[in-house]
């Protein structure tokens, strides 16, 4: 019963009292009129108090619910925070990802430089007509250079080209080949005594040479075009006995059998 109704049925109890008078004392008397209005106050003041309870329930619950509302919000604000801070974290290990990359590429690119500085001025090993020397870069760069002169049928060219290559780099371990090439160049411009004059220092440099062989059989050559048949034999003849397993030596004889 609620305490509304608690009130009303103790106010109909009040009001049948009053209406019985005296000739109603007898059954509803004032101790049990008393009695029942106390119990009728006992609960209402029951409700009362259950209503009191559920209304601080009520407002504690809603303390509760409003601290967990304030909670969530709070813990949302950090989840955001969090994720805006994780972002930033990708960002910037991207960003040094990129730097590093960039560093390194650098580095290689220095490096790289370096290496290419060195390699125009430090030696390097090479081979040529089977002599393997270190040769400086400007000296293997001015030899290919003369070379690919005489190659493309410049003969004045190469004969200018190796000449300054020879007073340039007097001890260079291309002497020889050089040598060799400018006699040809000479011969094919025909310059005969001078071709001959390096034809034969080359013989004296470098008699056990790869070109040797061929560097005599250019002399005899050269002695030909000049008419000097007897100089010309015993060039080859020469030729013949220093190589005689060359190919050079072989053409020699061809030649010496016609001469005769």
């Amino acid at each position: 019963m609620s305490v509304k109704q608690l009130t009303a049925a103790a106010l109909a109890a009040l009001a049948l009292c009053g209406a019985t008078g005296p000739a109603q004392a007898g059954l509803f008397d004032d101790a049990e009129a008393r009695r029942a209005i106390l119990e009728i106050r006992q609960r209402i003041d029951a409700g009362n108090a259950r209503s009191d309870r559920l209304a601080e329930d009520l407002r504690r619950s809603g303390e509760d619910n409003e601290q967990l509302r304030r909670s969530l919000l709070t813990l949302q604000s950090q989840i955001e925070t969090l994720r805006s801070d994780q972002a930033a974290l990708r960002g910037q290990n991207e960003q040094l990802l990129r730097d590093v990359s960039e560093l390194q590429r650098r580095q290689k690119d220095i490096a790289q430089g370096v290496d290419d500085r060195l390699k125009q001025i430090e030696p390097s090993t090479v081979t040529v007509d089977g002599l393997e020397f270190a040769a400086d870069p400007a000296e293997k760069r001015d030899f290919d250079a003369a070379l690919a002169i005489f190659r493309q049928g410049n003969f004045t060219g190469a004969q200018t080209a190796f000449t300054e290559f020879a007073k340039r780099y007097p001890r260079s371990g291309y002497g020889p080949s050089a040598l060799f090439w400018l006699g040809n160049a000479q011969y094919a411009n025909r310059n005969y005594r001078e071709a001959i004059g390096n034809f034969r220092a080359l013989l004296s440099q470098a008699p056990e040479h790869a070109r040797a062989p061929e560097a005599a059989l250019s002399i005899a050559n050269c002695q030909t075009e000049l008419k000097d048949t007897k100089a010309a034999r015993k060039t080859l003849e020469d030729l013949v006995k220093a190589y005689p397993q060359s190919e050079a030596a072989s053409a020699a004889k061809e030649r010496l059998a016609r001469l005769k």
